[in-house]
């Protein structure tokens, strides 16, 4: 009798060249044994070594189906790993006249003189020039980071990664909401730290889950997203953020507030700004100008300068200098201002977009963000959804992308609605919407 191994192995080729295709149903047990003349206990073994392998999701009642291609390791929904025709993954947003606005800023570097200087390395602490300017970028609603507390790192991520080696030693637990930004994880495995699930509500991390998390072992940080969480546009109040404040000031513990999607977000206080001597703030260029050219910034607490600079240093994660040159001058120019208004009108638009053509649905999303969570209707299970929008060319990331823990992904998709032309995102929302009502 032929190894039911070997079968599989047959079957994960045919998936992995395309000759079965994402959303694709495998047939029935009883007919795959059939036709193959193996046992039917045989069938049911090679498609439990699929199941294993991530290759295709089996339900109960509707059969088996070839999954999405999942999220590779390291990648984290940074850059594309599908060639799907319509791309809701990523997530970079550009408007019209981007390119001639950032043109301007980098022409004077361009000299010979000036290109000598600014392709040097530089210092985590960046520029004094850089600091000033970034100070003032992120400033608001009552906050303003002293420039001496800033830090430069290649792009947010890196930021993150930085601040979370400069915190946890290998074995920590990092207390993260229960659905987070994926690359998370990955920074987590990485330097060998444990994430803790906590439980959200509408306004995001609860603060009693963080005391209960680190009551029952205590807690090396906190990674949150308490502005536009990324994927469920959940947004913290200020009684929310003070409580918050008062439970991390008790228990000690630093925070990692990550601000990444903020500048869509007009009004609010960055929770940095109610208990400044334990928050970490993350942020960057890449989402308000471009993900080629981008640094990202860091705001450490009084003291914590030089810890968090041996992390990035030590990481590799500092920024180049032509970047930070570039981004400094897009920040003194105006550029950036004009990049921020132009993007909150521009992911305004696009949700009105959502709320037309998903209307009905249960969608969770802020009238300016740039993604959009549609908790599915039954009997749709995430991965099987966006293995069937694969189907039809279009791209979404499943619920498990962001779930932490042991606990059952949602059966939801995160929709990225940044980095396609309108009438696409439109015309791809109406294939969603006729796949969600067809049933699976």
């Amino acid at each position: 009798m032929e190894d039911y191994r070997r079968i599989a192995d047959r079957l994960a080729e045919e998936i992995l060249t395309g000759r079965l295709k994402a959303g694709e149903r495998l047939p029935p047990q009883r007919v795959f044994a059939r036709r193959r003349r193996i046992a039917g206990s045989t069938a049911g073994r090679v498609y439990g070594e699929l199941v294993r392998r991530g290759l295709v999701v089996g339900e109960v009642g509707r059969g088996t189906f070839v999954r999405a291609a999942p999220v590779p390791s390291g990648r984290a929904l940074a850059e594309p790993a599908t060639t799907a025709a319509v791309n809701l993954e990523l997530n970079y947003p550009s408007v019209e006249g981007q390119s001639e606005l950032l043109a301007g800023g980098l022409v004077p570097l361009l000299r010979a003189d000036v290109l000598e200087e600014v392709t040097r390395p530089v210092p985590a602490t960046g520029t004094a020039a850089a600091r000033e300017a970034v100070a003032g970028l992120l400033a608001g609603s009552g906050w303003r980071p002293h420039p001496e507390q800033l830090l430069f790192a290649g792009n947010a991520r890196q930021a993150i990664a930085g601040a979370l080696a400069s915190l946890v030693r290998p074995g920590g637990r990092v207390g993260v909401e229960a659905l987070t930004y994926p690359l998370v994880k990955e920074i987590a495995a990485r330097i060998g730290c444990v994430l803790v699930p906590l439980e959200t509500d509408g306004e995001g991390l609860l603060p009693g889950a963080v005391a209960a998390a680190h009551h029952s072992a205590p807690l090396s940080a906190l990674y949150v997203q308490p502005t536009l969480h990324n994927p469920t546009s959940a947004t913290m109040g200020d009684a929310r953020k003070r409580e918050l404040a008062e439970v991390v000031r008790e228990l000690g513990l630093p925070v990692v507030e990550d601000r990444i999607w903020s500048f869509l977000h007009e009004e609010g206080v960055p929770f940095a700004a109610y208990a400044p001597e334990r928050v970490h703030v993350v942020d960057g260029l890449s989402k308000r100008v471009a993900p080629g050219l981008t640094v990202g910034f860091l705001v450490v607490p009084e003291g914590r300068v030089e810890a968090a600079a041996e992390a990035l240093r030590s990481g590799g994660w500092t920024a180049g200098r032509f970047a930070l040159e570039a981004g400094t001058r897009w920040i003194q120019d105006g550029v950036v201002d004009r990049l921020v208004a132009d993007r909150r009108a521009d992911a305004a638009r696009r949700q009105r977009v959502v709320a037309e053509l998903l209307d009905g649905f249960a969608v969770r999303a802020a009238p300016a963000a740039y993604y959009a969570w549609w908790e599915l209707p039954s009997p749709w299970r995430a991965d099987t959804f966006a293995a069937a929008a694969a189907a039809r060319g279009i791209a979404v990331t499943p619920g498990s992308a962001f779930a932490v823990g042991a606990q059952g992904a949602p059966d939801a998709v995160r929709l990225g609605l940044a980095s396609v032309p309108v009438p696409v995102l439109g015309q791809a929302l109406r294939t969603l919407r006729d796949v969600a009502r067809g049933g699976p």
